[in-house]
């Protein structure tokens, strides 16, 4: 099983960018899907959540209004849409799967919010 994010980068505040988290080895459409950010010196935050249809998502109440979570299951991939970028959104962001018991982490992705 293999989730790889990608689509990180330097970005300007107020700016937008959009990650990818591509998954092989799993039956993806069973899995709910969560991103999550770690800041140096700060421990590991939710972002938010997708059920494994599409059909439900959350945020965290930082992200609201800001961020989207969609996904394709025929591709393996769930997106984060982060619009509106601000420097407190600089962490590394990562994705999870999980089904019952399963979990799955990909390696993680850097976003730098800075002019």
């Amino acid at each position: 099983v293999q989730l790889v994010e990608s689509g990180g980068g330097l970005v300007q505040p107020g700016g937008s960018l959009r990650l990818s988290c591509a998954a092989s080895g799993l039956t993806f459409s069973r899995y709910a899907v969560s991103w999550y950010r770690q800041a140096p010196g700060k421990e590991r935050e939710l972002v938010g959540g997708i059920s494994s249809d599409g059909g439900i998502t959350n945020y965290a109440d930082s992200v609201k209004g800001r961020f989207t979570i969609s996904r394709d299951n025929a591709k393996n991939t769930v997106f984060l849409q982060m619009n509106s970028l601000k420097p407190e959104d600089t962490a590394v962001y990562s994705c999870n799967a999980r089904r019952g018991v399963m979990n799955y982490w990909g390696q993680g992705t850097q976003v730098t919010v800075s002019s």
